[in-house]
This record gives structure tokens, C-alpha cells and sequence, in this order.
């Protein structure tokens, strides 16, 4: 049996499955499961542990190996599971000489480490779209949050670092990056000059010109800078979507959940987006049900997907993490937090078909993913009639929606 990686939350630890992949591969490792775990909620860390029984239920022999942000903030928990044979924390399954020992605890003191180190993967995602890790760690406190615990204080990968795995990721193939990070925005405080994102994105685009597409995960809206905005609105390569972290839309939630943002400041960077760059997608992450949030409170969220005009959501149920502020909050009943994520839900789907069915008609650039799928720049998926060739940009012609995605043809 090869090594089979099962991954839990962000698109970080989808990359770094990836890192360990490669230096799973380097050590010799085989017949062994690798959990990468989830901790920003207990649903994710619930579903983490059912897999972790399922893998040893269909892999008796096979040695299984628990990490990630669940694994890093309780290592106790997982080590005593009988199903794990290792627990490694996030800063050890990034080494590759952690992978060739066998010491079943090996975690850490993640708010210790003051380096990130920047890793090049090749080899996933279709050689198409590649996501590159920038920035690691948090240095905020957002109430509802354990991630910090899991993922340490906020630290950036040099730029000229980068640059290089930027360039080599293009020499390899790859059309499109993706800078990834815990709190992108972030980038650069903990280096010398203190370098914005804005600053980083300015110098791949320009020190990487085979690179054809640049796009950012998720951006703090408090955090934007003016160098970013710029580029924004002036090239072409960095992608016209933006996802942004937002959780709620009422001014007393964000300042109980410790945000750095006002409902009014939200709205000011939503329409800062569309006024630079007319036809940006917009998304956002929303926290349904959080403590001491009564109906009128709910409203105000629930009113922002239009009033921003956001075209996708990522949801979020709140889920009380231990030890965190929100925790000890006054707590909603668990139905009327579900019913509420159930309204948000259904209001981002209303949103994505509205966004969906505006971009009819028109053309897009379109990423082949895989066959006869991919994803024009705006990120919006796209089912392609036609034989395009995977990891080909594709000038394709929106004919219609359908669902949750757009259909087109080669223009």
C-alpha cells in the first residue's frame, strides 16, 4: 500500500499534505495513513477522528500518523486514541528528518518557532494551479479561535524566497499560483522593512513574468494595503477574486468576536474591490450563531450578502472551541445555530446564482482543471464543451448556468 494522506480544512494544510507527501516518499515510508487535521471546529475535528477509526478499520496493518492544527493543540487526545501509532505536530511534519523516526509523540511548542520555511512542492493539482505558502502563524485573538494555538505566531517566508519557488513552480508547468497563509494579510510584519503583501504580489508579477495568473486565499479586509489595492486595479494577472474574512455583519458580533473591522469598514473595502476592478467576485466567510447573537443581529449578517453583493460564502455554524473567550460567552441553542446557518447557506446559494447567471453571455478565461472543467479567472467553475487540453487557458463563451457552475464553449 502507498501512502494514503487524508486532509481536514485550509488550503495550507492541503499544501502541506503535499510537503508531507514528498517527504513521506523521501524516508521510505509505505503501508501508512496520514491524517492531516482540522481544529476550527468541533465538527472538523469530530470528522477527523471518525477517519482516523475508519483508516484503521480498512488498514489494520498499516501505520497511522495523526497531525495538524487538532493534533498540535491536544496531542495528548490523539496519542492516547488506540488507532495512532504517531502524532506529529505542525512545525514537525514540515521536517524531513521527522519522517524518518518513529517517536510517537513529537510535538512542539508551535508558539516557540519564530521561522517558516518555504517548501516547493511539485507534482499536484494537474500541474495547473499550484498554492505556495507565504506566511504561517497568528499573532490576532479572535474570541471564537484556536488556530493560533494550532499554527503559532504569525511569520513570513522572505520574498526572495518567494520569488524562487514562483519561478520554478512556472518552469514546471504550473499557470496559475496561489499565495496561501493563516493570516495573509499579515505578510511581512515579522520581517526587516516590514514588506507588505501588497509589496510581495508586486515583485513575483514582476521578477516571475512566465507566470500568467496570481490569485490571493482569504484577506483580513483590516489589513488591505494600498500597494495590493493598486494592483488590484492595474494588472491583469492577479486574478479578480477576492475572498474575504468577514463572520458577521453586525458591529457588537465583530467587536465580541475581537474582529479589526466595523460592518461600515466591510463595505467600504467591498466597494473599493468593485470600483477598481468592475465584474470582481467577491466571497466571504460567515459565522452563523455566535454567542449573545439575538435575531436582529442575525439580520444584519444575514443583510450584508446583498447589501455587499458577494457572490459566494463560506459558512460557518459557531462552534465553541475550549479555552477560547467565546467559549464561555452566553451560548446559543445548537438547533436555532444550525437553523441560522441553514438561512446563510441558502442565501449564498441565491448569491452564486445570481452571480453565475450575470456572467452569461459573456467571455471568460477559463484554467482546464481536468477534462471538459475548469475554472475561469473570476474562480467560478466552468463546464467546457470541447476537447481543451488540461493545464490550457481557454477563451471560452458562457452559454448558460447550471447549478452551481457555468457552461460554455471555446470561443
Amino acid at each position: 500500500m502507498a501512502v494514503e494522506i487524508v486532509t481536514f480544512g485550509c488550503r495550507l494544510n492541503a499544501f502541506e499534505s503535499e510537503v508531507m507527501r514528498r517527504h513521506a516518499a523521501a524516508a521510505g515510508l509505505d503501508d501508512a495513513v496520514i491524517v492531516n487535521t482540522c481544529a476550527v471546529t468541533a465538527e472538523a475535528e469530530r470528522q477527523a477522528r471518525q477517519a482516523i477509526r475508519k483508516a484503521r478499520r480498512e488498514h489494520p496493518t498499516a501505520r497511522i500518523i495523526v497531525t495538524g492544527c487538532a493534533a498540535q493543540i491536544d496531542p495528548a487526545r490523539y496519542a492516547a486514541m488506540p488507532e495512532i501509532d504517531r502524532v506529529l505536530g505542525n512545525a514537525e511534519k514540515l521536517k524531513a528528518e521527522n519522517w524518518r523516526g518513529d517517536t510517537q509523540l513529537a510535538v512542539g511548542d508551535i508558539m516557540a518557532v519564530r521561522e517558516t520555511a518555504s517548501h516547493l512542492v511539485d507534482g499536484f493539482d494537474n500541474r495547473v494551479r499550484a498554492f505556495l505558502e507565504v506566511q504561517q502563524g497568528c499573532d490576532h485573538r479572535c474570541t471564537f479561535c484556536v488556530i493560533p494555538f494550532g499554527r503559532g505566531p504569525s511569520r513570513s517566508v522572505p520574498a526572495g524566497a518567494v520569488v524562487e519557488r514562483a519561478r520554478a513552480l512556472a518552469a514546471r508547468g504550473y499557470r496559475e499560483i496561489v499565495l496561501t497563509g493563516v493570516d495573509l494579510t499579515a505578510y511581512g510584519g515579522d520581517l526587516p522593512g516590514k514588506p507588505s503583501l501588497g509589496s510581495l504580489v508586486r515583485r513575483v508579477l514582476t521578477l516571475v513574468p512566465e507566470l500568467e495568473r496570481l490569485r490571493l486565499s482569504s484577506l483580513d479586509p483590516a489589513e488591505i494595503d494600498d500597494t495590493l489595492w493598486r494592483l488590484v486595479a492595474e494588472e491583469p494577472r492577479l486574478m479578480p477574486h477576492l475572498h474575504l474574512s468577514l463572520q458577521a455583519g453586525d458591529d457588537l458580533i465583530l467587536k465580541r468576536m475581537k474582529r479589526r473591522h466595523r460592518r461600515d469598514q466591510a463595505l467600504a473595502a467591498v466597494r473599493r474591490a468593485r470600483d477598481l476592478r468592475p465584474g470582481i467576485a467577491l466571497g466571504a466567510d460567515l459565522i452563523a450563531g455566535f454567542p449573545t447573537e439575538d435575531e436582529a443581529m442575525f439580520a444584519r449578517t444575514l443583510d450584508l450578502v446583498a447589501e455587499a453583493g458577494l457572490d459566494y460564502l463560506h459558512v460557518f455554524p459557531f462552534s465553541a472551541r475550549a479555552n477560547t473567550p467565546a467559549a464561555r460567552m452566553p451560548q446559543l441553542p445548537k438547533a436555532l445555530v444550525r437553523e441560522r446557518a441553514a438561512r446563510l447557506r441558502d442565501a449564498g446559494t441565491a448569491a452564486l446564482a445570481r452571480s453565475l447567471a450575470a456572467r452569461v453571455g459573456s467571455e471568460a478565461q477559463v484554467l482546464i482543471e481536468r477534462p471538459g472543467f475548469g475554472r475561469s479567472e473570476h474562480y467560478a467553475p466552468v463546464a467546457l464543451a470541447g476537447d481543451t487540453a488540461v493545464g490550457a487557458v481557454a477563451r471560452v463563451r458562457l452559454t448558460h448556468a447550471n447549478g452551481d457552475r457555468l457552461a460554455g464553449v471555446a470561443a
